[in-house]
């Protein structure tokens, strides 16, 4: 059978609704978010161990904004996590190992065990630290913003925050500081529909509490799934366009749901009935796993990643356990700016 024309090729491919993201990027994609997922479900089953002291916050079935933003961002771009940020430090490709060490408090941990689940940092890989603080690191990325602005840089930062942090003033003060200077800026919204244990709608004035606001700051209203990586990812691409071309930031509200509780110490016993096993059937993974599907690829290719993810979270897990606790001799180092403490008596 003759071959059809180039022309006719490239023409289809055009038309093709898998032309923008094509099958390399949907496989990184689907490898992040299992990545994700078998990461955090392994902290919680060592925390079950008593291998990862006190509580920290998890974000099953919210890797698709991870994976979506961090698969669409380039190296050298910043990433501004909240207290729920393992996955959004995975994501910028900070190792396995280095997070569950980090939890357990082991030497070869991200922060050598001194920082724990809330504090991950790694410059390296363009983590700029998680901030337990609501609210606090939205003025920060905006600050970060500014300087690549000022030294002509092209780098954008990429704040992330849940919906409690919309009622914030830090929220207002940034997004009217970043849209006046017309900032390289992205703030993304996880609206997961609750603030710690409050419904974000009980106490907000409007349904969406960043898309709706995002008018009184000259910005378009940005609502997305936050399930689906396609979709992440696209609004990533546009979002990040717009920011290196100068034309100032973008905020983006990504609808989603957690599916454990605010903390290890919530059973989140205030959910309606039904309400998780609603959201579990669009469950970021399973979505993502059918549409390789309708795209042609096949299951044998899918449970490679599957498997080969698990082996690195296996390997990861059982050096966690052979490392070793810090050292007292750094109890005091990277306690303040100089890192030391002396200067302060």
């Amino acid at each position: 059978m003759a071959r059809k024309p180039a022309a006719m090729d490239d023409a289809a491919q055009r038309n093709s609704p898998n032309d923008d993201i094509g099958e390399a990027l949907r496989l990184k994609l689907y490898r992040m978010q299992v990545e994700l997922r078998e990461a955090e479900q392994r902290a919680f089953d060592l925390f079950l161990q008593n291998l990862v002291k006190g509580t920290s916050h998890l974000s099953l079935g919210q890797e698709a904004i991870a994976a979506g933003f961090g698969v669409a961002m380039k190296p050298g771009d910043l990433s501004f996590c909240t207290y729920r940020g393992h996955a959004h430090t995975l994501a910028r490709g900070v190792p396995v190992e280095k997070v569950l060490g980090e939890l357990m408090q082991r030497d070869n941990g991200l922060m050598r065990g001194k920082g724990g689940s809330m504090h991950l940092t790694s410059v390296e890989h363009g983590v700029m630290g998680s901030y337990a603080i609501i609210g606090a690191h939205l003025p920060i990325a905006c600050g970060a913003a500014w300087r690549a602005q000022y030294k002509g840089d092209k780098d954008v930062s990429v704040c992330f925050f849940g919906d409690g942090t919309t009622n914030i003033g830090a929220f207002h003060e940034a997004l009217n500081f970043a849209v006046v200077w017309k900032l390289p800026v992205v703030f993304v919204c996880e609206n997961n529909l609750y603030m710690e244990y409050t419904p974000i709608g009980d106490v907000t004035a409007v349904e969406h509490p960043a898309a709706d606001r995002a008018s009184a700051y000259g910005l378009p209203r940005i609502v997305i799934d936050g399930n689906d990586a396609d979709e992440v990812y696209r609004a990533a691409m546009k979002a990040f366009e717009i920011a290196r071309a100068g034309n100032g930031p973008s905020l983006i509200e990504c609808m989603t749901y957690r599916h454990s509780g605010h903390s290890r110490a919530d059973p989140a016993k205030y959910r309606p009935e039904g309400e998780l096993e609603k959201w579990k059937e669009r469950d970021p993974i399973k979505i993502y796993r059918e549409r390789l599907k309708q795209f042609g690829v096949g299951d044998d290719v899918i449970e490679k990643i599957n498997a080969e993810v698990m082996q690195v979270v296996n390997d990861a897990t059982e050096a966690c356990k052979a490392a070793p606790m810090p050292s007292l001799d750094i109890l005091t180092t990277d306690v303040y700016a100089d890192g030391g403490w002396a200067w302060r008596n």
